[in-house]
């Protein structure tokens, strides 16, 4: 009960038992003749320089303890407490806590990641922040702590590659997250047998259950602020050393249509937002397999007016629908690798220019239709409304099945290939959670619904 908790003794003892399972939790014993003290402070969160010069440091320059503990005392910023949820959160918010026989003293030794974080690149919002995770493992930890001030938030180390021997911390709320999602991560994790892990992708491959997957079961964010709001839903994190990307899961379809900015926007902007990027993706999927089933299978199903101006438009044309619409798929393909493979100063000139002159040429040479150009335009673009791009990666392929389909069987293929597509994504589990299921409800750990039954 809260009112025990601030009754109770507040002891360094107490405080370990309370942060039991975080991996960045220090606890120091420092010793001098005359006396001995104790030092505890999250790692991840507090300024190592700091703790040496302003705490270490002075100790042992000291001859007396009760001297020592009387200038940290009175030292600006520290703070004396007896209460047990404001020790943790001075300890959770960058302090450390000196004990001295039965005194704690907190110290602000608060660690701000500043100059090493950049802007993020793949995940850009329009509101909200804009800072990116980072390839130290300890900047990460830090920027996801200072978000996440929970005595509740666990971190667990392990080291993956017998030959890289790349750290990675697993972040999880205890009491929000699913035993069986971490026992089973766990297990996972344990039984990989890796020489070299240098990014989150590839992790991301390795614990995945289905290796013939065609959609992303888990996240992977370059976003701090993403890997917060999923650790408040119960899920789990993983941050790897030397990568600026995090993975998340357990992830279902609706998460890859989510971007941060949605939880800024009124509810019903954000809805509408929403909305506009799944209509991408079935504008992605169907556009370019309809224009095949109405053109060379079913051109009754559209409106005379429309099927004579598509029949018009290819009039020149010397190939099939299908090929037509293959070539110009490809050759978009062609110019979106070439923007992220070229330099940055020339990519985006190169390939916009590239692309407007080969279209241009193209139509005027009368080996595309006029159509034709815009139907790929319109597909190039509402591909790219995705904010994560594993599932824009994974749609830019799907949307070749449906081609093939319609190709070989009309309209009635793009049917059959809608209906197979979503029945295969009904049938996918991610972490035991049904992927296609609307929204993610988490399952809060036994430990959590305990303290608020009691409370």
């Amino acid at each position: 009960m809260p009112g025990q908790q601030h009754k109770q003794e507040v002891s360094l003892d107490w405080i370990r038992r309370e942060l039991d399972g975080f991996g960045d939790l220090e606890d120091k014993h420092m010793a001098i003749p005359a006396g001995q003290a104790s030092l505890l402070y999250i790692k991840s969160v507090t300024d190592a320089q700091a703790i040496s010069r302003n705490i270490i440091a002075p100790f042992y320059e000291m001859d007396q303890p009760a001297a020592y503990y009387s200038y940290i005392a009175n030292y600006p910023g520290s703070e004396e407490t007896a209460e047990g949820q404001r020790a943790l959160d001075l300890l959770l918010s960058g302090y450390a806590c000196i004990g001295w026989q039965d005194k704690l003293c907190f110290f602000d030794v608060l660690k701000a990641e500043t100059s090493s974080i950049k802007e993020t690149i793949t995940e850009s919002i329009s509101q909200g922040p804009s800072d990116a995770l980072g390839e130290s493992l300890a900047v990460n930890l830090n920027l996801v702590r200072r978000r996440y001030q929970s005595q509740t938030l666990k971190t667990e180390f392990t080291v993956i590659g017998n030959v890289s021997k790349t750290k990675v911390a697993i972040l999880y709320d205890v009491d929000r997250v699913n035993p069986k999602v971490l026992a089973e991560l766990k297990e996972k994790l344990d039984s990989l047998k890796l020489d070299i892990l240098q990014a989150a992708g590839e992790l991301e491959k390795y614990i995945s259950s289905d290796q013939l997957r065609i959609f992303p079961k888990t996240i992977v964010t370059e976003r701090p602020d993403r890997v917060v709001f999923n650790l408040a839903e119960g899920k789990v994190a993983l941050l790897l050393d030397t990568t600026g990307y995090a993975i998340v899961l357990p992830s279902i379809f609706n998460d890859f249509f989510t971007a941060m900015d949605d939880k800024i926007h009124l509810p019903f902007v954000g809805r509408f937002l929403k909305l506009l990027r799944i209509l991408g993706v079935a504008m992605t999927l169907w556009l370019p397999a309809l224009y095949i089933a109405f053109t060379s299978y079913n051109p009754e199903i559209v409106r005379v007016q429309v099927a004579l101006l598509i029949g018009g438009s290819r009039a020149t044309v010397p190939y099939p629908s299908f090929v037509e619409v293959i070539l110009m798929m490809l050759m978009m393909e062609f110019l979106t690798e070439a923007s992220l493979r070229l330099p940055r100063a020339i990519g985006p000139t190169a390939t916009t220019v590239g692309g407007l002159i080969l279209g241009q040429a193209a139509t005027a040479a009368g080996l595309i239709g006029n159509i034709m150009i815009i139907l790929v335009s319109v597909v190039a673009i509402s591909n790219f409304l995705i904010p994560l791009n594993l599932m824009s990666f994974s749609i830019r392929v799907l949307k070749y099945l449906f081609v093939i389909a319609a190709a070989v069987l009309g309209l009635v293929g793009v049917v059959v290939c809608l209906v197979g597509f979503t029945m295969y994504l009904c049938s996918q589990r991610s972490f035991g959670q049904p992927y296609f299921k609307l929204f993610f409800l988490d399952t809060l750990g036994t430990a959590h619904k305990k303290k608020s039954g009691g409370q």
